[in-house]
């Protein structure tokens, strides 16, 4: 990938290939009038497998080592303890199957287990960050700006809900934007990538922010199974793209200034659509390669992308090393 940084420009990290170039737009937010350029990557393989199971199929396990040239440190700053805020937008009480208060509860349970656990702690290897995720209040916007949705509809959503009081503003936090499915975003969700981060002047604070969109509207393109370990495909294939941001976010919250390789390629871009070689079948058929504590249960299981360590290492579980 190819980045472009200043100090007004941080370019957007997304859930995809790193040999991926960007392309580059600039933006505006209508209530700070405070200037934002982000892109996204270009894949036109994008649809279709990609890398992703078949029903039936184990997941891409991917080689132990990373392929692609070594990630660095390139003096910029790295989150120790984030604050997660998320965003639910547009309509969670649908009876669709995925859009629901169940499929939030296993959002919740993702963000409570991952903290501390061994798979997010891959990114103490970086210095600063501590392995832990703190969750913060959540708030909810009903198609404020539409069902289809731009990158500067994605920034005003949570610039208007840090402005309305419903969060705090907080330099520390990552707000997560979190689509129903049948929302779009209309840069390119589901046929270019399947979630991005970047940074911008918000209320006059540098706010990391992240686009995530329900996978259930595009399985076949942002989801590792067409069912799941939770028995919410959308959800189950969402965490997964989450996870990837959470991870990019933290060692790299203004790209490229943390860690990113000579070609701009975040930590989880280099492990990206690939899972281990451990994965357990659930009673249900899925896969995963991941059982965390949950806070609404006393586990769940999850299928998640491997993250990559400073010494250029893919794996699922930095504690027990599973590649």
């Amino acid at each position: 990938m190819n980045f472009t940084v200043s100090l007004l420009t941080f370019i957007v990290a997304a859930t995809l290939s790193a040999t991926t170039t960007f392309a580059q737009r600039s933006d505006r937010d209508e209530r700070g009038q405070e200037e934002l350029t982000v892109g996204h990557p270009m894949n036109p393989s994008f649809a279709g497998n990609g890398g992703r199971a078949s029903r039936g199929s184990a997941p891409t396990a991917g080689s132990t080592s990373a392929i692609l040239p070594p990630i660095t440190y390139h003096g910029g700053q790295v989150m120790t303890t984030p604050t997660v805020y998320l965003i639910w937008y547009g309509n969670w009480a649908q009876t669709n199957g995925t859009d629901n208060a169940i499929g939030q509860t296993i959002v919740r349970d993702f963000l409570y287990g991952v903290s501390n656990s061994g798979h997010f702690k891959i990114n103490t290897s970086y210095g600063a960050p501590t392995g832990l995720v703190n969750v913060g209040p959540e708030s909810t916007d009903n198609y404020s700006l539409g069902p289809t949705l731009s990158d500067a509809n994605v920034r005003t959503i949570v610039s208007n809900t840090i402005y309305d009081g419903k969060l705090p503003r907080d330099s520390n936090g990552i707000y997560f934007v979190l689509t129903s499915s049948d929302v779009a975003e209309s840069s390119g969700f589901c046929t270019k990538y399947c979630g991005w981060h970047t940074a911008g002047r918000i209320a006059g604070s540098t706010l990391k922010y992240s686009f995530i969109g329900n996978s259930a509207r595009c399985l076949s393109g942002c989801a590792a199974q067409a069912i799941g370990p939770n028995g919410n495909a959308g959800i189950d294939g969402m965490l997964s793209v989450l996870a990837h941001e959470l991870e990019e976010t933290v060692s790299d919250p203004l790209p490229t200034s943390g860690w990113a390789d000579s070609k701009g390629g975040e930590n989880a871009d280099k492990c990206a659509w690939t899972f281990g070689s451990n994965s357990q079948t659930a009673p249900n058929g899925a896969f995963y390669n991941m059982t965390l504590p949950a806070k609404s249960q006393p586990t769940r299981n999850y299928l998640i992308q491997r993250n990559l360590d400073a010494n250029s290492v893919c794996y699922v579980d930095y504690i027990t090393k599973t590649q």
